[in-house]
């Protein structure tokens, strides 16, 4: 166990108008972590998430390959500091 951690995500390749977000939603409660997801105007969706550093890194594993109609091309993550404000997930 690493702590809490939250990192940004940025994925891009076929990841809109095929469900990424509401699939990306489904995983991140599911794990229990808070933060958002939405699209960009490029075409790419930002994500961010937060929680147990295990379970956060599972989540951005799961970017890697997406939503079941998804084709990812590539995924940048970065760290934040810790926010307070998060205590849900939600899609932007």
């Amino acid at each position: 166990m690493g702590g809490i951690c939250r990192k940004r995500v940025l994925i891009s390749g076929r990841v809109q108008g095929v469900g990424f977000r509401w699939y990306t939603m489904d995983r991140a409660e599911s794990l229990g972590l808070s933060g958002w997801v939405r699209n960009l105007p490029d075409r790419r969706v930002e994500a961010v998430f937060q929680g147990e550093e295990d379970l956060v890194d599972d989540m951005v594993e799961w970017c890697r390959r997406g939503s079941p109609a998804a084709c990812v091309k590539s995924v940048s993550v970065e760290e934040e500091p810790v926010s307070q404000r998060d205590c849900d997930f939600r899609v932007k």
